[in-house]
């Protein structure tokens, strides 16, 4: 019956989005997000767009499974990421004030190709991972309601690949954004009457899981939570999803969108946390990314839920995703033509790639935000002093930055190969992770101080 709940809570999603897609597709939708007047979003539609591309799959488990480990402080460590709705909206804000149209724009403005090519380099990677990630959570839950059934999880990610490509090729941007409405909708729904069942359960204690400590100790949670406030500031501008949405609205449409964005996608966040801390209050054993612990806590119908709200946010963020592949491949890169045809092209060469990740074997749901949420802070000290602060920076001080925090993303990545585990202190991953982007900021921001001590305020545009 489980199973087909979840067929059924599935194939519902996808028909609702191939109906919500629009039914013809121009250039300037497909790229820029206008509906067929060409009108830009409003409000609600941007807010509750960037809320659902935020709070995906991924993110849903991986706040379950940091407060399952780490209590109410791996939670919160994961809800502070969030606060890049904020630290973005102001980085849109001056970006936009500055005369900017993207972020390569104005990286292009100061350093030229290289600042841009540096940029799309990262913003690449992400999106690829984005994509990989979903897939990957959507395996998992399939392989997890059908456990006597090997090929179960790939046959679904390669289903929900074929199917969630179908609509998003259709009409880009357009598509995503109308489509994010309705999927955000569903699976407010879907989540509060999973979360109203968890708060009024006779078993659950709000004293006890808002002090709780998970399996392992709040400590490392603690540790996460340092790590997320030194990259909240980039975070956001790595991220083409947000930034794409941060130039389609007019800019006050765009600020008020950022700010329910937050409240909306941090209390996503902190809820479907509580069900991994739960889960570590009632000293649950921990089995398959948490679904199969869920499996055996919660009534089939609260585990349906559950898991339809985590292939609604997979689906949700696979479109988004594939949009802004598309305009990167085509407006940043410009290895395709503009038009449908090339948009299309980039968003399966994409979703191939995502595809062919999850052949690779790391299920590791939280590494794909380590790893990219390090090599984003390169543009910490960049934006700080270059945007904020309006000084000239060097091309060849930007480029110390960058290379400092491709040099920690990859150390994090590869910390158990031998030759970089003996320059790593013998500690937890999260505390080698922090000591990381504390090396990353240092020589980042000295690089750029240095670049900026004999230059001027940069021009306004």
């Amino acid at each position: 019956m489980l199973v087909i709940a979840i067929f059924a809570g599935t194939a519902l999603v996808v028909a609702l989005s191939l109906v919500a897609a629009p039914r013809r597709a121009s250039v300037e939708g497909f790229f820029g997000g206008t509906d067929a007047q060409g009108h830009a979003p409003g409000l609600w539609t941007l807010a509750l767009s960037q809320v659902t591309t935020w709070i995906f799959a991924r993110s849903l488990m991986n706040s379950a499974i940091l407060g399952y480990y780490y209590g109410i402080a791996g939670t919160l460590a994961y809800a502070a990421y969030y606060l890049s709705f904020l630290t973005g909206g102001a980085i849109v804000g001056r970006l936009r004030a500055d005369g900017a149209q993207s972020v390569q724009d104005w990286l292009g403005r100061r350093f030229g190709a290289v600042g841009t090519s540096c940029y799309n380099l990262v913003i690449a990677l992400r999106l690829l991972s984005e994509v990989f990630a979903n897939l990957l959570v959507v395996g998992l839950i399939f392989a997890a309601v059908l456990p006597g059934t090997p090929w179960a999880g790939m046959a679904a990610i390669l289903a929900v690949a074929a199917l969630g490509l179908a609509y998003s090729a259709w009409g880009g941007l357009t598509a995503a954004l109308r489509t994010d409405v309705m999927q955000m909708l569903l699976f407010l729904a879907a989540f509060a009457f999973a979360l109203g069942w968890l708060v009024t359960a006779p078993g659950f204690d709000p004293v006890a899981v808002l002090t709780a400590p998970g399996t392992a100790g709040g400590y490392n949670g603690w540790i996460l939570l340092a790590v997320a406030a030194l990259q909240v500031f980039s975070y956001p501008a790595h991220d083409p999803v947000m930034m794409d949405r941060g130039f389609i609205a007019d800019p006050a449409t765009t600020r008020r969108s950022f700010i329910h964005a937050f409240w909306i996608s941090a209390l996503c966040i902190i809820g479907f946390g509580f069900f991994g801390i739960q889960a570590s209050i009632v000293g649950a054993a921990y089995e398959g990314e948490l679904l199969g612990t869920w499996s055996g806590m919660f009534p089939p119908w609260v585990f349906a839920l559950l898991l339809v709200s985590l292939l609604i946010s997979a689906l949700s963020t696979l479109d988004s995703a594939l949009a802004s592949a598309a305009r990167l491949t085509v407006e940043e890169f410009r290895i395709a033509p503009r038009s449908l045809s090339g948009g299309r092209a980039a968003m399966i060469v994409f979703m191939l790639g995502g595809v062919a990740l999850t052949l690779w074997g790391n299920a590791s749901l939280f590494d794909a935000v380590a790893v990219s949420g390090t090599a984003s802070m390169f543009l910490a000290p960049v934006l700080a002093v270059g945007l904020f602060a309006r000084r000239r920076i060097a091309r060849w001080s930007y480029l110390i930055a960058f290379a400092s925090a491709m040099i920690g993303a990859i150390m994090y990545f590869l910390r158990d190969w031998g030759a970089v585990a003996a320059l790593l202190p013998d500690a937890h991953k999260y505390e080698q992770l922090l000591l990381i982007c504390l090396g990353v900021l240092a020589a980042g921001f000295a690089a750029v101080l240095a670049g900026a001590r004999q230059g001027e305020a940069a021009p306004r545009h």
